[in-house]
């Protein structure tokens, strides 16, 4: 098991950036795989990016590509979504997740932080 909290979130204008973290109890994150998504008011919740327990292997979400950067650091237990030229677009409660080398879909979320971007 392992618990998930996501900080770094607020109000930001179009252009500005913003970088998240989440940082992660319980268990070592060596093992896992561990992704952020996200969830706007009135829509489904949208993958945006993951990375490998080595962080060899990082993949992102169309909408997101060359803006944002997944990273890790496995000895703090931290992962990080560097966020840059934000649109409004991006507005949503973003989630850090994990899954183990089983599983398919993600198992362990976080609370959410909220990303406000105003035009």
């Amino acid at each position: 098991q392992v618990q998930l909290v996501e900080s770094g979130g607020g109000l930001v204008q179009a252009g500005d950036s913003l970088r998240l973290a989440c940082a992660a109890s319980g268990r070592t994150i060596n093992t896992l795989f561990m992704g952020w998504l996200r969830q706007a008011p009135g829509k489904e919740r949208e993958f945006v990016a993951a990375i490998g327990w080595n962080s060899i292997i990082t993949t992102y979400g169309d909408s997101v590509k060359g803006r944002f950067t997944i990273s890790r650091d496995n000895a703090k237990g931290m992962v990080y979504l560097q966020m840059n030229n934000l649109k409004p677009d991006d507005t949503a409660v973003y989630y850090c997740a994990a899954h183990t080398l089983l599983q398919s879909t993600y198992s362990y979320w976080g609370q959410g932080t909220q990303v406000t971007v105003s035009s």
